[in-house]
Formats: C-alpha cells, structure tokens, sequence
C-alpha cells in the first residue's frame, strides 16, 4: 500500500512537470517571440485600457502629467506604458466600488443587520480598494530600486574593467549596459535608455541625473555626480569608479549583514505562535495524560 501510494505521488508530480514545463517557453523562444513581434503591444493592456480607461477621469488628477511625482513612480517602477496611468486610475475608481459591493453581499449573507457594522466595513473594504493600487506600486518600486542596487556594484566593476582597458566612458556604458543584463535586465535597460539618450544628443551630465531620477537609488544618484564632476574637472574616472566602486561592495555588504541580523527578530513570532505550542504540546502533553489518569481515579475516590 505505501509503495502504491509513493507511486502515485510520484507520477502526478512528473506529470504536472511535464505540463509546466511544456506551457512555459524557454528563453530561446521568448527572443524570437520578441525578435519575431518587435512593435506588438500586450494585448492585456489593450484590453484593460478598454475595461477602465473610461473610469480614470472620475479620479485622475487635472495637473500636468510630465511633472506629476506619479509619473516619477512609475518611472520607478519600470512602468513606461503610455497608458499606464489610465489603467491606475481606472483601478483607483472601480476597486472600492467592487470591493463595498462585495463586503455588501458577504455581509447580507451572514445575515448580520446591523446598518453601523454594515456602513463600517463598506467604508474600510472601499478604503482597502483605493489604496491597493498604492500599495502594489509601493511593493513593485521596492523590489526593482533592491535588484537595481543589489546589482550595480558589479556593473560598476565592469565600468572600471572597460575603462582601463582604453573604452571611453560611452563605450563602456554600452557594453556594461549589455553585460549586466544577465544579472539584471532593470538596470541594463536603464543603462541602455541612458545610452540612447546621449547618442540622441542629450549632454552626459543631463543623460546620467535622468538616470538617477528613473532608478530613485541614491547610490546612482551619487555615481551620477561623481561622474559629471570628474568629467568637469578633468580628473581621472578610473581612479573615482575603483574608490566608488569599493564604496558601493562595503554598502551591499553592510545592507546583507544588517538583514542578517533582523532574522531572529523575525523569527521570535512564528517561533512563539507555532513551533513552541507544538513542542509544549509534545513534551508537556504525555506527562499531562499521566497526571490526569493518576489525579482521576484518586477525586472520584474522595467523592
């Protein structure tokens, strides 16, 4: 029986897979797929854009969108779609309503009849749709700025590299810009965006500040400066980009250490809510039994 069991565990997990990696592509064939339709748009921002573009208007703001400090998030982000902020705020305004609509029907059928409980939750499940979309660009622009910071130090090693091997500095952004990419395709295509926009004409110092309001890192930020003020002073970048770049190991390595020692911190909870009642449970629970069964028969005694 337990031989049959295992075998039956085993064939369903081959089985399912065999399924995942059958429906998911390889890397291979997601490069023709982009070779193949370079210019093609997702076809579910077109029909999100079609869903709640018409609903943005009730809640997108009326100032001028290129200045917004929203776009600046989104930039962040790595959100560049043009229709991006119809489809934020489209969310912004049909959440709350689906979410009230909801919390509505699941408290009618609970048959609670209160009308201040009820008036209560539709206004927390509408504040918890409002302020969902925030909370997910939050999430998305903290998990690209840690990739990109995580990152840069060796994109900065590659600088050093190209550098004193005779590259100029815009030859050398180019090829960090296709080196790091397999570390981290976020701050290669913010390299390449900077590369691109120097080639169109855009001064280095402007190229490399747009670079470090795209990404929201302070560390590119300060290499951003470094290099604008080597390049204006004449001083030598090789020298400035092995001291930044040693700079910029010793902050990952504090960043590592110091999450380091948040973990048993982090751990005291589950600790305390489920590993230690079990082991209580285990250890407490046969001398327990054995205490019940001997203190039992003695109070019926009594009795």
């Amino acid at each position: 029986m337990l031989i049959l069991t295992v075998l039956i565990f085993l064939s369903v997990t081959l089985g399912l897979a065999g399924l995942f990696l059958w429906l998911t592509p390889t890397k291979a064939e997601q490069r023709l797929q982009a070779l193949s339709n370079p210019a093609e748009r997702p076809q579910w921002t077109e029909t999100m854009v079609n869903l709640v573009g018409p609903f943005a208007h009730l809640s997108s703001p009326t100032g001028n969108w290129e200045t917004s400090p929203l776009k600046i998030k989104f930039l962040n982000a790595g959100i560049r779609h043009s229709d991006a902020r119809l489809i934020y705020f489209g969310i912004k305004t049909l959440l709350p309503l689906v979410f009230a609509a909801m919390a509505f029907l699941a408290i009618r059928a609970t048959g609670q009849t209160d009308n201040l409980t009820l008036l209560m939750y539709l206004i927390l499940a509408a504040v918890l749709g409002c302020y969902l979309p925030n909370m997910f660009l939050y999430w998305k622009i903290k998990n690209r700025r840690r990739e990109i910071f995580e990152s840069f130090p060796d994109a900065a090693d590659l600088m050093l590299v190209c550098m004193e091997a005779g590259l100029g500095l815009d030859a050398g952004l180019t090829k960090v810009a296709e080196e790091i990419k397999i570390k981290s395709v976020a701050l290669a295509e913010e390299l390449h965006l900077t590369n691109l926009e120097m080639r169109a004409g855009g001064t280095r110092e402007k190229s490399l500040r747009n670079l470090a309001l795209r990404t929201g890192v302070e560390e590119i930020s300060a290499f951003a400066a470094m290099l604008t003020q080597a390049d204006r002073f004449g001083t030598s970048i090789g020298e400035s980009l092995r001291v930044f770049s040693d700079d910029l190991r010793h902050k990952r390595q504090m960043r590592a250490e110091e999450m380091a020692a948040k973990v048993p911190t982090k751990m005291l909870f589950p600790l305390v809510v489920f590993v230690f009642p079990s082991i209580i449970m285990v250890i407490m629970g046969p001398a327990a039994i054995q205490i019940v069964r001997t203190i039992l028969p003695m109070l019926n005694g009594l009795h």
